[in-house]
């Protein structure tokens, strides 16, 4: 067994789709649409490799300011306690101790929320209410609470010291006086008539209650349905777990009225309008410097409140402030993901067509709402890849006091899919359907397309029933009984679980690119939406590079400095790639149109007879031409650098979607669990770089693998505690626990934008949750297993065969 860097199959498919196309073409964009692509496509190694792995990475906590001084976080022990006081006196006279900064000291301040606009705000999404329409309650987030700690682990005060160790030290000697209060941590418990009100504006917790589709339409088709088969399933929660832990530099300069942050995210234009609001100041008055990044995930797509800590407490001492989270304190208090109890129920027919779906879905955001992402992404995907006429979805939300929950890799998109393929693979046990022909019949086909599911999502395209070939193909799904064969021959049990996936890809909807010919013969692209591993300094480049029709390597991506940067959505919902490269593309095109127009000057033509080619400028009939890089040196100083800034927006969104196989060997003595094989195919649209696209997949199939088989953040619900607080309590996805990978790239173009673009970076995790479940359902069956709860760990395993076991030997006496 190797690391899942080892192999990987690199085909490709592609099915251009056609559309018409505008009057208006520009000459610049039809030069975008007939692009011979001699670097967008190819596996080019990533050029930002190079200083990553000798050390010379830009990374949060490399930076240092003179005069630097540390923070602490005094974080609080319960997870539901109401501040009575606050005592620093004894921290206060701690060596080293520059100060101690409490919710109090905020508010006397002035010191705002983080506005953090968690309902999604592009036209597409599904728009989520409270219950009768109103706009919901969220609950104010402040850098420090002043009345309630809402969660374990939640800051409180703040401590400032010469060195981080007199800091920590401090931090200790901060008396809190806490009133313990009532709490609750369950999802299902704080929806519940009586359970404790995690806020008193809302005191059944519900802040969310938004219903969808044809109410009427499915209650007829459930009624004249043959088979109605239901479930729940609890999709519990987990932790980015990022290699690099959360790490913030702030220093506010005296003399210009200027903040600078340093602070890893996934998008610092952002960052630098929420933080600007809480301080309350211009945003032009605050520069965020966020370079490499190690890990996100979604994670690190909001604002942290030691990120305003660090800013406001520079300006009290007037010396820069760092903060660095220790591995504990980020598996207490990074932002958090999944945790979806949902409810489902499928009717179909004799023959095995589906006719209606039911869903009730009720999200946990925990102490505070950061971000509804991933129960609306969740919503608008009941239905998953088979065409269903008619559904209604119930989607809910309540507070709970555990960490806050946030948009995390493939946002709400696994959760449904989980729910969707499990339901179907139940329905074909009990009603005797073969699991692959059922998926098959009711598969969305690409005559539907652009197809309007249930609760009114546009699948923009695919070929949904060709990725399931080919992925039954490359896991070699025929031979699979002589495998079992072998396996039981050692006694072992084999099993393999199938998913059908589609997502969607939104994000932010605004996206700016400025491009330069640079007088050392560079291009230099500005952009806001920047990577945290995604290899965007090298597919960005190619994309240009294709469409100025230079060498990739003479273009170079400036990004994550906000003095630099000015517009830009950040890097999440899968938007990087499809987002920049439209906008790159757009750039792009006005800067061939105003090369031509410099050109025509320079030959003394008419704009009209210029050509560009192969990065020439040519007079048309003349063996006259330029190429771009002398263009641009030539004309400088009359016309200034050769450069363009194009802004846009886009809202629509597009769908990838694909099929994944695992297949697992279950030892039943144990219950320990093995991947032998996974295989995937994934329609990206154009694949910019197969060879990022396929370590995305990788690390996307890990991801959704390690919630499946390992991942918790377990939390006693008595106590409030959570009980994951290093990597001797959670589980991880590691090279030696996961199998090589059969990954394909499927190439089915979206009509949505210029170039093509789904998106690469989630569609791993996405079905990850049901094969791997699947599977080992399947492994199972002899013991009359028929379901089971994530993560799959031996225990769990081991548990449900002596459960069986038991229920078995119940019933034959």
């Amino acid at each position: 067994m190797g690391s899942p860097l080892h192999k990987s199959t690199s085909g490709h498919r592609t099915a251009v789709l056609e559309k018409p196309e505008p009057a208006d073409l520009s000459p610049e964009m039809k030069l975008v649409r007939d692009a011979l692509f001699r670097h967008v496509g190819k596996p080019l190694p990533r050029k930002e490799d190079g200083r990553l792995i000798t050390g010379k990475g830009r990374f949060s906590d490399d930076f240092s300011l003179p005069g630097q001084t540390f923070a602490a976080m005094v974080r609080s022990p319960y997870p539901h306690a109401r501040i009575l006081g606050i005592d620093t006196s004894e921290a206060l006279a701690s060596p080293g101790v520059l100060v101690v900064l409490t919710g109090a000291d905020l508010l006397a301040d002035g010191l705002e929320p983080i506005p953090h606009n968690p309902v999604p705000s592009t036209k597409f999404d599904v728009k989520l209410t409270a219950a009768g329409g109103g706009t919901p309650f969220t609950g104010p987030h402040y850098l420090l609470p002043a009345d309630k700690a809402r969660h374990v682990g939640e800051a409180v005060a703040v401590v400032v010291a010469e060195t981080a160790a007199q800091a920590a030290d401090a931090a200790e000697k901060v008396f809190v006086d806490y009133e313990e209060l009532p709490h609750v941590t369950e999802t299902a418990k704080a929806a519940l008539p009586g359970a404790p009100a995690v806020w008193n504006e809302v005191p059944d917790n519900v802040f969310i209650d938004s219903s969808f589709g044809d109410e009427a339409g499915t209650a007829a088709a459930f009624a004249a349905a043959d088979h109605v088969v239901t479930a729940e399933f609890r999709i519990g929660r987990v932790t980015a777990v990022p290699i690099e832990p959360r790490s913030s530099l702030g220093h506010f300069d005296e003399e210009t009225g200027r903040y600078t942050l340093y602070a890893g995210s996934g998008g610092a234009v952002r960052q630098k309008g929420e933080l600007s609001k809480v301080l309350g100041i211009e945003p032009k008055n605050l520069r965020v410097l966020s370079y490499d990044v190690g890990g996100n995930f979604g994670a690190r797509n909001r604002v942290y409140v030691e990120f305003g800590l660090v800013l406001w407490a520079s300006k009290k001492i007037g010396r820069p402030v760092k903060y660095t989270a220790t591995r504990s304190e980020a598996f207490l208090t990074d932002y958090q993901g999944r945790d979806l109890i949902t409810k489902v129920e499928l009717a179909l027919d004799r023959e095995g067509t589906f006719l209606a779906m039911r869903a009730d879905n009720l999200s946990n955001v925990g102490g505070r709402c950061v971000s509804l992402s991933p129960l609306s992404k969740g919503s608008g995907l009941i239905t998953g890849s088979y065409h269903i006429p008619v559904a209604t979805l119930r989607a809910r939300a309540v507070f709970t006091n555990t960490m806050c929950t946030q948009a995390y890799r493939s946002s709400g998109r696994p959760e449904v899919t989980y729910a969707i393929e499990r339901l179907v693979e139940k329905a074909a046990r009990e009603l005797g359907f073969d699991k692959l022909e059922l998926r098959r019949k009711n598969l969305v086909s690409p005559d539907m397309m652009p197809y309007t599911n249930a609760v009114g999502s546009i699948y923009d395209s695919g070929e949904y029933e060709k990725n399931m070939d080919r992925a039954l193909e490359l896991a070699d799904w025929d031979s699979f009984e002589v495998r079992a064969e072998e396996a039981a021959s050692r006694g072992k049990l084999l099993g393999r679980g199938f998913a059908n996936y589609v997502e969607s890809s939104i994000g932010s909807p605004k996206e700016r690119a400025e491009i330069e010919i640079k007088q050392d013969g560079t291009v230099e692209v500005v952009i806001g939406t920047q990577p945290s591993g995604q290899g965007h300094e090298t597919s960005f480049a190619q994309v240009v590079a294709d469409m100025i029709q230079v060498p990739v390597e003479k273009v170079w991506i400036i990004l994550g400095d906000t003095d630099i940067v000015s517009v830009g959505g950040g890097s999440h919902s899968g938007r990087s790639m499809r987002h920049a490269g439209t906008v790159m593309a757009m750039a792009s095109a006005d800067l061939l149109k105003e090369g031509r127009r410099r050109a025509a000057d320079h030959f003394g033509a008419d704009f009209d007879a210029i050509d560009f080619e192969s990065g020439h400028f040519k007079l048309r009939g003349t063996n006259q031409t330029i190429d771009i890089f002398t263009l641009g040196d030539l004309t400088r100083e009359k016309d200034g650098p050769l450069r363009v800034a194009r802004d846009n927006e886009m809202h629509t969104p597009v769908f990838p979607n694909g099929a994944a196989i695992c297949e697992v060997e279950v030892d039943p003595e144990t219950g320990h669990v093995l991947i032998t094989s996974y295989a995937t195919v994934d329609d990206v649209g154009r694949c910019i770089n197969p060879l990022i696209v396929h370590g995305q997949t990788h690390g996307g199939i890990a991801q959704g693998v390690g919630q499946a088989m390992w991942e918790l953040c377990a939390v006693d619900a008595s106590s409030g505690q959570p009980l994951a607080g290093s990597f001797m309590d959670y589980g991880m996805p590691r090279s030696d626990n996961m199998p090589s990978f059969k990954c394909e790239i499927a190439e089915v173009i979206s009509p949505t934008n210029p170039l093509g673009i789904k998106a690469g970076g989630e569609g791993g995790t996405t079905p990850a949750l049901a094969t791997v479940v699947n599977a080992v359902l399947d492994a199972l069956k002899d013991y009359g297993v028929t379901d089971i709860d994530m993560p799959v760990t031996p225990h769990a395993v081991w548990r449900a065969i002596h459960q069986s076991k038991g229920e078995r030997d119940a019933r034959a006496s």
